[in-house]
């Protein structure tokens, strides 16, 4: 089992930025890589981004050039940098932690950009 804790919304005006981390505990050597979705009223769930345990990382076209994922292997913490916030970047954020069986999800951190 794996236990995602989430830290780091809030509201943000149009341009600002956040930081959101996402601490794993419980089996974390068995996980694989970890990443973010949102979700925003409405809509599926999307991936934002996504980094694996060697540091390759993806991102959403929607977000390439303003959002930076990293992780703290000794922390067990993943990180979302997000700059130049938009309106439509608001949403739920979703911490997520996959091994080779199953995914495991964070509680969701709330954004909200104002314009």
């Amino acid at each position: 089992q794996v236990q995602l804790v989430e830290s780091g919304g809030g509201l943000v005006q149009a341009g600002g930025s956040l930081r959101l981390s996402c601490t794993a505990s419980g089996d974390v050597f068995s996980i694989n890589a970890m990443g973010w979705y949102r979700q925003a009223p409405g809509k599926q769930r999307e991936l934002v981004a996504a980094i694996t345990s060697a540091g390759s990382t993806k991102y959403a076209d929607s977000v390439k050039g303003r959002f930076t994922i990293s992780r703290d292997n000794a922390k067990n913490t993943v990180y979302l940098q997000m700059n130049s916030l938009k309106p439509d970047d608001t949403a739920v954020y979703y911490c997520n932690a996959e091994n080779i069986v199953i995914d495991y999800w964070g509680q969701g951190t709330q954004v909200t950009v104002s314009s």
